[in-house]
């Protein structure tokens, strides 16, 4: 049985600042919900609230998903970047990146993301992310970005059964969670610094825009996006700097997508186990 507490979590980290401090549970409802009760109570950027289980996860749209016992990797971190509102999704797609990353160099599997928030392995769920804001004005106060990433679990039954996946069913063996998390932390703590260094003749850093984009599976491919204002059919042709999708229509038009739930021949994005 892998030992899953923050002593064990705290030795194993190589970052300076994410995961600086800790805050650990062994049953909690929601990571994010903590984290966020945190953030507005004043703590520190870099804090990581971690769960062995959560009760009351949450993820877009407010939707749920149960995260039994030693099955997920379960965390949040708060962030304070000087950055506006307008460039959080930046900050999404760096824990996109960086739990893709962290994956890879732990198992040797290679993930895609799936626009918005979504991590795919063999075209089915494999993780979620979940970011929330707090703003004054035109000013990011703090963000909270969650991720729930399935581990050591088996989906046998129903739906869940065709459509996501565990790192323990595509190896056929367990996967410790601790080196797993140090890894996706130091590969975040990578790119995050690299969006607010200012490059060279720049007053801005290196946007995860590229690198992010690089991985989507849903570019390229036929669409259709559940907005709020209905469905929309096209090809995802790209994502803005912001993080909008673009959507070309069978007459032509880009349509800008900023929410919604995008379905492909893989099959509609799934809740988010936070």
């Amino acid at each position: 049985m892998e030992e899953f507490s923050a002593k064990v979590i705290g030795r194993a980290l190589t970052t300076r600042r994410l995961g600086r401090p800790i805050l650990f549970y062994t049953r909690t409802g929601s990571t994010n919900t903590v984290a966020r009760e945190q953030a507005e109570a004043g703590a520190p950027e870099g804090l990581l609230v971690v769960a062995d289980e959560q009760t009351a996860g949450r993820g877009r749209l407010d939707r749920s998903w149960w995260a039994p016992p030693g099955s997920s990797l379960l965390f949040s971190l708060l962030l304070r970047p000087p950055l506006p509102p307008g460039q959080a999704a930046q900050l999404t797609m760096c824990l996109g990146l960086a739990a893709a990353e962290g994956v890879e160099e732990v198992t040797g599997l290679r993930p895609a993301l799936k626009w918005p928030n979504d991590l795919l392995l063999d075209g089915r769920k494999l993780a979620g992310i979940l970011a929330e804001l707090g703003t004054a004005g035109d000013r990011l106060e703090y963000a909270v970005l969650g991720l729930g990433l399935n581990v050591n679990v088996t989906f046998s039954g129903g739906e869940l059964a065709h459509t996501a996946i565990s790192l323990q069913m595509a190896l056929g063996r367990p996967v410790a969670r601790v080196p797993l998390l140090a890894a996706i932390l130091a590969r975040c703590e990578a790119w995050y610094e690299r969006l607010l260094a200012p490059q060279a003749g720049s007053s801005t850093g290196e946007s995860p825009h590229t690198a992010w984009t690089a991985r989507l599976d849903t570019l390229g491919r036929q669409v259709t996006v559940m907005t709020p204002d209905g469905p929309l059919h096209g090809t995802a042709v790209g994502v803005s700097p912001e993080g909008a999708l673009l959507v070309r229509r069978e007459n032509g038009v880009v349509c800008t997508v900023w929410a919604g739930d995008v379905i492909t021949g893989l099959g509609p994005s799934l809740p988010v186990v936070l």
